[in-house]
Formats: C-alpha cells, structure tokens, sequence
C-alpha cells in the first residue's frame, strides 16, 4: 500500500535524541533555546516561541489577544478541528468565511464583507501547505501554518511539527511573534505563568533570605517543548531545504500528469510548501475505491467543521465550500514517496474510475 502519510525521521534526529537522554536535561533545556535561535536564524523571524503542539500555539495566540467568551472571530471551516476548537472551548463564537476554489484556503472577500465591530481577530490557514492571505486588516490576523512551515504572515503564526509534518518532533509546535511583550508573555503562558531566566538567575531557588525570587505574573499552563523534541528539530531544520525541494519535484510530476487527464483538477498556489497533493475529482467515491483496489491510499484529511455538532452540526451558507465539499481528496506525498510511484499513482488514474 502507498501510504497518504509516513513520518520522515532520519538517522541523525534518532541519534540527537539519544543524546538528550544521556545528558541531564531531557525536559525543556538549553536544546530548546538552541532550536528557538535556529529557527528564528533559519526563517529570519523576529521571536519564535517552542511549545509542545500546534495546538498549543493557537491556544497561545488566543490567550495573547486574549480571547474570551462572546467574542467573535472570523474562520474557516475547511481545516483541522484544532484550529477551531480551542475557540469554543472559551465560548467565542466563530463566524464562518467561505473558501476559494482556487487554493481551498479562506476568501478574503468574504472576509471583508463579515468583518464588523465585533470581530476581534481572523483567522486564515495555509490549507494543505498552500499560502492564504486574507491582506490587510484593522483587526489581529492569526496565520494557522501547522501545514505549511516555512510561510510567516499575519500577526502570529503558528507551526506545528507533528509526526506527519515537513518536519517531525515526534509532536511539538512554534509561534511566532513580532512584538517584544508578546514573546515574552508567551514564555510565560507556556510554563505556569513564570519567569525561567529569573528562575535560572536564581539557581532554580524559590526563596533567598526569605524572600520570594520570582513570582507569577500570567495563569499559564504547561505547553512548553522538550530537549528531546527540540534536538529533534534541529536536525530536522537541516533537512528542510531538501525536504521542500523533494515534495515540490513530486507534486509538479502529478501536476504534469494530471492535467491531461478529465475530471480531475490539482489544487495549488502561488506559494506552496507542498504538504498535501489534493485534487478535486468528479465521482469522488468511485475514484477513491479505485485507488484503495490498486493498494494507493487516499484520503479528504479534512473535514468541514461546521458540520461537526461540537460546531453547531449545520453546514453553513458558504456557497464555494458547499460546491466543493464531495470533491476534494488527497494523493500521497512525502518523503516516503518515490519519482515511480507517482508515476504509478497516475497511470492508475489514466484508466478511469468508472
């Protein structure tokens, strides 16, 4: 079977984390420092922040901006239910924009045209490694990257690095900020509201004389990345270059592929860092049933969340997600994927799906 996706962890990563084990920091250590600088280095970014999940960097970003109950926030339905999740969770209530059927990322227009005084931040992500960009706005634009590393725009970005991601942590994530106060409260919410530097200045001591050294300035939790994580990811940034070079040298084989043959259409843009290959088929389930029989395994990825009840289980009036929603499918694409199984993967499609 050709797996839609396989976890790319080379030798050197296995072999950083052993090392993490043997030395005496194996929670968050100096090896997150150093992968927040390389990362910071690597994509010329002013402050990122590790964390231990995607998630966990939008949750950061809500609690930045400080997202509350009754407030409104402008979304897409077409993602991972993470995006949005975290939204209901603090009772805000999540007004749907439509997508293009261009790139399946959100319509900024529609953006545009649901903006009001209410609406406290956007939320845009890059579907599939796809760029989205919903412009300039006067209110703080949230980037979800967790399927695109390597596009920073908006206010804040957040990445993940989950087993199946350009690059893996076993699980982790980043977000990125521009402002100062924010990276410093972010490091703040990510480990119990306190101060580590202050902590560390201190010999890790909560009392000198008597007296308090440190004290606890935000309700954070415990979302901070790992040194076993983090030495994963070091290596993982040396491999990013050649990751992207890799999945962009198959995804424009399928493109050439696929543009001679009916009924099927590849979804791409004008940046694209090439996590998913999706396309939109006529006949969905047919086609689908026709590659799982020629042991090629697909897959939607994801599903509209405004249909799940948790959102309200409505499909709501978007006329371009409405149009497309039984179309979409993703082929394999990855590092465990080789020049001749797309060509396979084609040459399946070439005989039709009934």
């Amino acid at each position: 079977m050709l797996d839609l996706f396989w976890p790319y962890v080379p030798k050197q990563a296995r072999e950083a984390v052993e090392e993490v084990l043997l030395s005496r920091f194996i929670g968050q250590g100096p090896k997150v420092d150093e992968f927040e600088k390389a990362f910071e280095k690597k994509f010329s970014i002013p402050h990122a922040i590790a964390l231990n999940s995607g998630t966990a960097a939008l949750e950061t970003a809500f609690d930045l901006l400080g997202l509350k109950e009754g407030d409104e926030v402008i979304s897409t339905p077409l993602t991972c239910t993470a995006t949005n999740l975290e939204l209901v969770r603090r009772g805000v209530k999540i007004v749907w924009a439509d997508i293009l059927e261009s790139t399946l990322c959100i319509d900024p227009l529609d953006v545009q045209a649901k903006i009001t005084d209410q609406t406290k931040a956007v939320i845009q992500v890059h579907l599939g490694g796809i760029k989205a960009d919903v412009g300039h706005l006067h209110v703080p634009i949230i980037s979800d990257a967790c399927q695109a590393l390597g596009i920073f725009n908006g206010d804040y970005t957040c990445c993940s690095f989950q087993a199946i991601k350009h690059i893996t942590t076993g699980d982790g994530g980043m977000i990125v900020v521009k402002k100062d106060k924010d990276a410093h409260n972010a490091k703040l919410l990510r480990w119990f509201g306190i101060d580590r530097k202050r902590k560390i200045a201190n010999q890790w001591q909560a009392y000198k004389e008597r007296k308090m050294t440190f004290d606890i300035e935000l309700p954070g939790t415990k979302r901070h990345m790992n040194d076993m994580a983090a030495g994963m990811g070091l290596v993982g940034l040396e491999h990013y270059n050649r990751i992207i070079e890799y999945r962009k040298f198959l995804f424009e084989i399928y493109r050439d592929r696929l543009e001679e043959i009916d009924g099927i259409k590849l979804v791409d843009g004008e940046e694209n860092t090439y996590w998913l290959c999706t396309v939109l088929v006529e006949h969905r389930d047919r086609f689908a049933k026709a590659l799982f029989e020629a042991d090629i395994d697909t897959n939607v990825v994801q599903v509209r969340n405004d249909i799940y009840k948790i959102f309200g289980g409505e499909r709501a009036d978007l006329p371009t997600m409405n149009k497309l929603e039984h179309k979409y499918l993703s082929l394999p694409l990855g590092m465990h994927i080789r020049e001749e199984d797309v060509h396979y993967i084609c040459d399946q499609i070439e005989k039709g799906w009934g």
